[in-house]
């Protein structure tokens, strides 16, 4: 089978929903999945569930807390590691679905480089379908991209005050 690539962008809610409704159902076909999440760290119900598959694999590499403004030289460290680890992961090829979470967030936040996203794209295995999530995807890896979801914000809750809710937002 043919691998793609897939970019969900954009600053509405839902990239992270979509690769992991993706991860299950790769998972459910009998796929081997891995997930690496940058700028992410913590025990989020995603990842309780995810835990339960035997063919879905994820890491995370970031800093505990959220990226504003200059990010901290643990989370440019973390964010280092995980894309390392990408790399291998990809090389590698055992894989059938590597999801690169928020990648683009990274990149937004200077953690990452254009020229890294777009390496990911040019080693990807022809039997690898590869999604970059997060907002802020450059024109370059859109471009490269065989898909492309951008989620737009039109209304959300959080506007009015409502925080993240364990088992909707986190």
């Amino acid at each position: 089978m043919k691998g793609y690539v897939q970019v969900y962008t954009g600053n509405g809610k839902g990239k992270t929903t979509a690769s992991l409704g993706l991860a299950i159902r790769a998972a459910g076909a009998g796929l081997g999945v891995f997930i690496v999440q940058f700028m992410k760290q913590g025990e989020y119900s995603e990842i309780k569930a995810l835990k339960k598959f035997e063919n879905i694999f994820i890491e995370q590499y970031g800093a505990g807390q959220f990226v504003k403004g200059k990010p901290s030289d643990a989370e440019r460290a973390g964010c280092r590691r995980g894309y390392e680890q990408l790399c291998r992961i990809l090389e590698a090829g055992k894989h059938d679905l590597v999801i690169a979470e928020e990648a683009n967030a990274a990149y937004l936040c200077g953690l990452l480089s254009e020229e890294d996203l777009l390496y990911l794209i040019h080693i990807k295995p022809e039997h690898v379908e590869l999604v970059i999530t997060g907002r802020g995807a450059p024109a370059s890896v859109i471009e490269k991209a065989d898909l492309v979801t951008e989620m737009t914000a039109i209304k959300h809750y959080y506007q009015q005050g409502v925080v993240a809710r364990v088992g909707i937002e986190k």
